[in-house]
């Protein structure tokens, strides 16, 4: 089976493979290091979930991903595989062309991605154009399709307008338009409803669904909203100040969470009826890159602690179909722990 491109890829073939990426940030005082030796796939039409608070490496990770870390940011070890391609080591223009056309990005903050001097009609077009072979009459049509698709009512009218002229929620929608216009293979997609109403979040959700199963769409998906990951993503990956520290499938770590983290995380979400009384709280906060603990980098915050997790980095561990980073789960964790 060969793509567009003419590489053979293999149906079985994780869509993005990432291997023991590393991202760092050079300093005067020495290196901090934001995403430390992660690795996880994303498979054709799956929506992997990616959770965790502030600061847990979570935007730099696709940021690594799209190639748009930001200097002194740069990418200190690993591997991103793209339907088998490596391309985390390509030259600038030629990542340029991957980026848009294989690979399609939603950023939290629409003022960053649509140009303010430019109609959404030229943005859209432009793209269109870029990566696609239309016509401008065909590529404007394909522009008023997504805006529709995106929910943007009147979308006829409103394409030949400016971005100042749309609410933060519509711009937003317009970025979504953007991201999907040269149909990428993979969407990166960090917080993409965080400033949309819920009648359009469910819209963008579904819209998500569907790109996935009808034309094999990967889907990163980084936000804090536990109601989208639980209605959107296939898998679930829970991340802790730059590490992995749990992944599996939705069901399982939402509902079932082995982590310390993760269920103290789960735990802190209400419930509309459910029988809970008290949240969990998480005591302490994320810790600072220059002040990384050694071993579990959770482990000052953790009601679990043993010994072995301030001196020992735990790996990811197979339990129950997910995957865990906690000594609890290996047998001499568990030994130290009774």
């Amino acid at each position: 089976m060969a793509d567009t491109e003419g590489r053979d890829v293999r149906a079985n073939q994780a869509l993005l493979e990432v291997r023991n990426l590393r991202v760092e940030f050079p300093t005067r005082r020495g290196t901090l290091v934001a995403v430390d030796d992660i690795s996880f796939h994303i498979d054709p039409g799956e929506v992997l979930g990616v959770v965790g608070e502030s600061g847990a490496g979570k935007s730099m990770t696709g940021a690594a991903i799209i190639g748009l870390l930001e200097p002194p940011g740069r990418i200190g070890g690993g591997e991103i595989l793209l339907e088998g391609e490596r391309i985390d080591n390509l030259p600038y223009e030629r990542m340029r062309r991957i980026r848009g056309r294989r690979i399609g990005a939603i950023f939290q903050d629409p003022l960053t991605s649509l140009n303010p001097l430019y109609t959404v009609a030229r943005q859209l077009i432009e793209t269109i154009q870029t990566h696609l072979s239309l016509p401008e009459k065909a590529a404007r049509a394909r522009a008023i399709d997504l805006l529709k698709e995106v929910g943007i009512p009147s979308a006829e009218e409103r394409i030949d307008h400016y971005p100042h002229q749309f609410s933060g929620g519509m711009r937003q929608q317009v970025v979504i338009a953007l991201a999907l216009s040269a149909e990428p293979r993979l969407v990166i997609a960090d917080e993409p409803t965080t400033a949309l109403d819920v009648s359009i979040q469910a819209q963008i959700i579904s819209l998500l669904k569907r790109l996935c199963k009808e034309h094999g769409t990967a889907v990163m998906l980084v936000t804090h909203d536990m109601g989208v990951i639980a209605e959107t993503a296939d898998r679930v990956a829970v991340m802790y100040a730059g590490r992995i520290a749990e992944v599996g499938p939705v069901e399982e770590v939402v509902r079932r969470g082995k982590h310390p983290y993760t269920h103290g995380l789960m735990g802190s979400i209400p419930h509309i009826g459910g029988e809970i009384t008290e949240l969990t709280q998480i005591e302490g906060a994320m810790p600072r890159l220059n002040a990384i603990p050694s071993g579990c980098a959770f482990h000052p915050r953790c009601e679990r602690v043993f010994a072995r997790c301030s001196v020992d980095r735990p790996e990811l561990l197979s339990v129950d179909g997910a995957e865990v980073a906690c000594h609890l789960y290996d047998d001499a964790g568990r030994e130290a722990a009774d």
